[in-house]
């Protein structure tokens, strides 16, 4: 997945977030778009479907990211690009934070059927079907549209929302990198699945959606991996993060920006031993949040939630 600058042009910014637009999202509309010829009788019918594309992929995106900043998480970016729109949220560590920020992305897909509904049966009571075929058409296909990015986002398969509902729920039963675990492997299940469909109907583009999610199920796992071997290091007593309430680990996991060598920031107050450089944020090895070290004084170890 690129980066939300790397070749990206910048919309706008909206509510404190940005939103990109890859430059390769121009060459799939062309492709689209022309595909798609003969289904109006004027190809900026078809330019507008596209663009009713756009639009519907954004507003699940800030579906998305307006939730995570409700619940205390932080979510200032938003790309869109061929596969669809990627809103980088950073939500609290927390199962319940986790899956209202995900699930408020398809919630915007539910609420948009009924309004769209209720606008096609409007159009056709006019007589637009007859009067004003090509408009009604495209009311038809942007409800289609909706429908089929709900039904396919809500997928059981990581990374697609469905699979990321799924790896938060387990969350509450099962930990924050098991549950991460879980959802990785049945995402490559899926994958295997999409791979098969890929292959008998001679389809690239779901070839290609297909190794996006392989590669994305394999940062998954190895991430829970990464999740569950901090999980298991050695405690300090005496600290816990301000955010997740987790206590930090014993060693040298911290490493200086200036000189580059690794310490134990907690056993040298944000100091580092080798360039006497101080640091005025002490980052958790956990949740990834940065905080000063003296909100890190607490009395309770709190060990980590699998």
């Amino acid at each position: 997945m690129p980066s939300a600058q790397q070749g990206s042009i910048r919309l706008f910014r909206f509510s404190g977030i940005d939103v990109f637009l890859h430059w390769s999202w121009f060459l799939v509309a062309v492709y689209e778009i022309n595909n798609r010829k003969g289904s109006y009788s004027s190809v900026s019918w078809n330019v507008l479907e596209y663009l009713a594309l756009f639009l519907i992929v954004l507003t699940h995106e800030f579906g998305h990211a307006l939730a995570c900043r409700q619940v205390g998480g932080i979510a200032n970016k938003i790309l869109l690009w061929p596969f669809g729109g990627v809103a980088y949220v950073d939500p609290p560590p927390r199962p319940w934070a986790t899956l209202w920020s995900i699930a408020a992305g398809p919630l915007v897909n539910v609420v948009l059927l009924p309004v769209l509904y209720v606008a096609i049966t409007s159009a056709r009571s006019l007589g637009w079907a007859t009067a004003q075929p090509d408009f009604y058409q495209l009311l038809r296909q942007v409800l289609r549209i909706d429908l089929y990015l709900l039904i396919f986002n809500i997928l059981p398969i990581y990374p697609l929302d469905g699979g990321q509902i799924l790896r938060s729920l387990l969350w509450f039963v099962m930990g924050r990198a098991r549950s991460l675990m879980v959802a990785a492997v049945l995402g490559f299940v899926g994958v295997a699945g999409f791979i098969l469909l890929a292959v008998k109907v001679q389809d690239p583009w779901l070839g290609a959606i297909s190794l996006y999610l392989a590669m994305n199920c394999w940062s998954g796992f190895q991430h829970a991996r990464a999740l569950t071997r901090v999980a298991k290091l050695s405690r300090r007593l005496g600290y816990a993060c301000p955010n997740c309430k987790t206590s930090p680990p014993i060693g040298e996991y911290w490493k200086c920006g200036k000189c580059g060598q690794g310490f134990d920031t907690f056993a040298t107050q944000a100091v580092c031993p080798y360039c006497a450089t101080r640091f005025d944020q002490t980052k958790c090895m956990d949740c990834g949040a940065a905080h000063p070290m003296s909100q890190w004084a607490g009395s309770v170890l709190v060990p980590p939630n699998l």
